[in-house]
């Protein structure tokens, strides 16, 4: 028996040590990967495609359902009700990282890479980032990537000039753009819009910390 318990010790801390190298690799990664994203980060600021292209309140209400830990965190939030296993810097990362992400062992390696990219890169670079890449699903011209984009296909406007309903869409739909059609509205995709009005009004909060879907505010 000690025997055994000896081999499974030594097999746990070996485990331990690969993970942990692993996802040190994804902070070095990001590291490495600095210069030329905040270079990108830069070009959409200028541009006015980050952070700074969204009135407050509107800023506020993605994060607010996206990722509210966003300011507080270093890239992982493992605490804040209604953050989910993902922040935004995590789902940034997914993008920049993988070519196809597969949840358990590359989790690591996206956790190390976010931490890395949130040492380097300005909560603003973030942003702007994370809107010019995230996945906004199909339209009648094809798949949808970036936050401006997804707003001037579907509701032929900017963020900022579209009704807060149609805003509160676009947000619905960055948890699962495959599943939640800004082309052919259902009713599920309803329902998270009306949960997130209520969230956006301080009506409600996420139950739990794994409370993505705001089950909370149903």
């Amino acid at each position: 028996m000690r025997k055994l318990l000896l081999i499974i010790a030594v097999l746990l801390v070996a485990a331990m040590s690969l993970a942990f190298v692993y996802g040190a690799k994804g902070w070095y990664d990001a590291q490495q990967s600095a210069e030329p994203l905040k270079a990108r980060a830069q070009a959409l600021i200028g541009s006015d495609r980050g952070a700074n292209s969204l009135t407050p309140e509107r800023l506020a209400v993605l994060l607010k359902v996206q990722d509210p830990g966003f300011y507080a965190h270093s890239g992982v939030d493992l605490t804040t009700p209604g953050a989910g296993l993902t922040t935004l810097t995590q789902s940034l990362s997914k993008r920049l990282v993988f070519e196809e992400f597969k949840p358990g062992i590359q989790k690591i390696r996206q956790s190390g890479y976010a931490i890395g990219l949130d040492s380097v890169l300005t909560k603003e670079e973030q942003i702007a980032l994370f809107l010019d890449t995230v996945g906004m699903g199909n339209s009648r011209d094809g798949w949808v990537t970036g936050f401006h984009r997804a707003s001037q296909t579907f509701f032929n406007a900017d963020p900022n000039d579209i009704t807060i309903e149609q805003f509160y869409a676009l947000v619905a739909v960055l948890i699962a753009p495959s599943r939640l059609k800004l082309n052919a509205p259902d009713q599920v995709l309803q329902e998270r819009v009306q949960r997130i009005e209520r969230l956006a009004e301080n009506n409600c909060q996420p139950n739990v910390f794994d409370d993505v879907w705001l089950e909370g505010c149903a």
